[in-house]
């Protein structure tokens, strides 16, 4: 009954429209009426001690780095060294927006900061080469959402918060998961380009690839640093952040030379507007977790998932397809700060190791941005670009598919995630 009660007040909330941090108080609000201790000096307490945690200082600084180096030239560096390796394959432009994804998501962390880049400078190249606007806006989407796997990642940092994880192991472990995305993506680019027309663009030559990597390599350091600095141990994840804000703002203003003070101003005001609304979520849903804690929710979920929770494979399939399901009408934050304490438990109690399950679960989450209606990346894509929603729809389902198939041999062999993880976590 009282999980009824909390699912019922939150889903109507969202539904009638208010903002799900809102929401997620008023369904805390609603379990301390049901419980009888209602009280707004509580209430107030938890929401503070909420985002009183150390390893949420890495969002604003992450936010700062992703800020900065879409004014101060890091990403566009990128884009030219990609263009210089593989721009002249078949197909090569797609090519070049997945490398670039590759590389913009071990520098920003966010899927729609990577997607709007990709979008703003490589789409227009691929429509003027006469590539398929549809396809060519699926596969830019799809290239954007790499980046809540492949570390630094904001995703990966709130489900750490969420779930109790250890979020140095998170960031190790999205690394090969991260490149089998990417390795996927290039699969699916070459089988849908077949018997398309395609503008080839001519090869570079040995200097300007130097030039490029010169060029880049700036760039390509920053995720260089922040890995080995937490593998070595010489940082965690949070001092990371700090270090890759100063090292992109350093790079921009010092070496490029392309972000001025006017620049660096903005991208703060940015970055700050964004931390406030992430920590105001991440408060309500600490609320929200805490009061789903003392009413027991998640044991009253583990009655419900009680025959699973001896076959894990079968059980994270149940979950994934729920997850699945609610990423389809809910963003990647609020899913993963509503969903996350109601799960953990369960998820342990069967013996799931915690850092593949919230690996797979941001993943889940990451394909929830493509699929509409409410597909966060996909619609920012079709704002950058001017196409209508239904061309991108159109264009993305083959990616998606894939995804979801990649999703499913995760579940199937989850020492696909778990073995690399523990060779690079040492």
């Amino acid at each position: 009954m009282t999980l009824l009660l909390f699912l019922a007040v939150l889903m109507i909330a969202i539904l009638a429209g208010l903002p799900v941090a809102f929401a997620l108080l008023l369904a805390a609000v609603a379990l301390m009426v049901q419980l009888n201790f209602f009280s707004s000096d509580i209430l107030a307490q938890a929401l503070i001690n909420g985002v009183d945690s150390f390893p949420l200082l890495a969002i604003p600084f992450f936010l700062v780095a992703g800020e900065v180096m879409s004014r101060g030239g890091l990403s566009k560096r990128i884009v030219r060294l990609a263009m210089a390796l593989v721009g002249h394959k078949r197909g090569g432009l797609g090519y070049v927006a997945i490398l670039t994804a590759i590389l913009l998501a071990g520098l920003s962390g966010s899927a729609v900061a990577d997607a709007a880049a990709l979008v703003s400078i490589l789409y227009p190249m691929m429509r003027n080469a006469g590539y398929p606007e549809g396809r060519s806006l699926g596969l830019l989407a799809s290239g954007g959402i790499i980046a809540p796997i492949i570390p630094p990642s904001l995703p990966l940092i709130l489900i750490g918060v969420a779930g109790n994880i250890s979020i140095a192991k998170l960031f190790l472990a999205g690394i090969f998961p991260g490149l089998v995305m990417g390795l996927t993506l290039m699969v699916v680019w070459s089988l849908v380009i077949r018997g398309e027309d395609l503008e080839t663009l001519p090869k570079a030559s040995k200097a300007e690839r130097r030039t490029a990597l010169k060029e880049g390599v700036w760039a390509l350091l920053m995720p260089v640093i922040i890995i080995g600095g937490i593998r070595t141990g010489a940082f965690t994840p949070t001092e990371a952040a700090v270090v890759a804000a100063v090292y992109a703002i350093l790079v921009s203003t010092v070496i490029y030379r392309e972000l001025s003070l006017r620049e660096l101003y903005h991208a703060l005001v940015a970055a700050a507007r964004a931390t406030a609304m992430v920590m105001f979520l991440v408060g309500a849903a600490m609320v929200a977790a805490w009061m789903i804690t003392i009413a027991q929710l998640p044991q009253q979920l583990a009655v419900l998932l009680g025959p699973l929770v001896a076959s894990p494979r079968l059980l994270m399939l149940t979950i994934m397809i729920l997850v699945l399901l609610v990423g389809m009408v809910m963003d990647l934050a609020p899913t993963v700060l509503i969903l996350t304490p109601l799960l953990m438990p369960v998820v342990l109690m069967a013996g799931i190791d915690p850092v593949y399950f919230g690996l797979m679960f941001i993943l889940n989450c990451s394909i929830g941005l493509l699929t509409p209606p409410v597909g966060t990346v996909l619609n920012v894509v079709c704002g950058v670009s001017r196409v209508k929603l239904s061309v991108a729809v159109k264009g993305v389902a083959p990616f998606i598919l894939a995804y979801v198939g990649l999703l499913g041999l995760f579940i199937a062999f989850p020492q696909i995630i778990t073995t690399p993880a523990r060779i690079l976590g040492g």
